[in-house]
């Protein structure tokens, strides 16, 4: 995968009823809150389209880009090697419409809790599984690019240069010998 070819998450089209249900409960919690239930499910319904319409999450070879956002719109690029744990909750609402949040939280964040979350990722174990397995073969290329060179390596490449060398030889030779 190069930085060019991304894998990109989607989002479950139920993603804004779940929103609107979980908002509309709480509402309804307190008694002066019921009548606003008239105003939140025709501006939840247009708030929540626009969200999900605004959110992304794309993998790269070296970083996770996480975009989302109605009003205020924001951007995290996380860079892989710096991931420490992907969490998947899911809780009672969430499980009845068959949603997951995903967590991502990274060394050296600052404050309690996960950096980004990720809520209504289509196949969230898949995405999860893709995000840690490109974490593990960039590690591995940085792991192999800090080791010094094999024996074997030291040979073949002194090798190389030794026929590089007699080959210019030989043109010098055979132009000499021509003249």
């Amino acid at each position: 995968m190069s930085d060019k070819k991304q894998v990109s998450a989607h989002f479950h089209t139920n993603l804004g009823l779940y929103w609107l249900v979980s908002g509309a409960l709480l509402i309804s919690v307190s008694v002066v809150g019921i009548p606003l239930l008239l105003l939140w499910f025709p501006l939840g319904i247009w708030a929540t389209r626009r969200y999900i319409a605004n959110m992304s999450a794309e993998l790269t070879e070296q970083k996770l880009i996480v975009r989302k956002g109605l009003l205020t719109r924001t951007e995290n690029t996380i860079p892989l090697d710096k991931i420490t744990d992907m969490a998947l909750i899911q809780g009672p609402i969430m499980r009845l419409f068959g949603l997951h949040k995903l967590t991502v939280e990274t060394a050296g964040q600052s404050g309690t809790g996960a950096l980004i979350n990720l809520v209504g990722v289509v196949d969230v174990y898949h995405f999860r599984e893709q995000v840690l397995t490109q974490k593990s073969l960039l590690n591995q290329r940085q792991e192999n690019a800090t080791q010094p060179p094999t024996l074997d390596a030291l040979f073949v490449e002194n090798l190389q240069q030794i026929n590089a060398t007699l080959l210019r030889i030989e043109q010098v030779l055979t132009s000499h010998s021509s003249q």
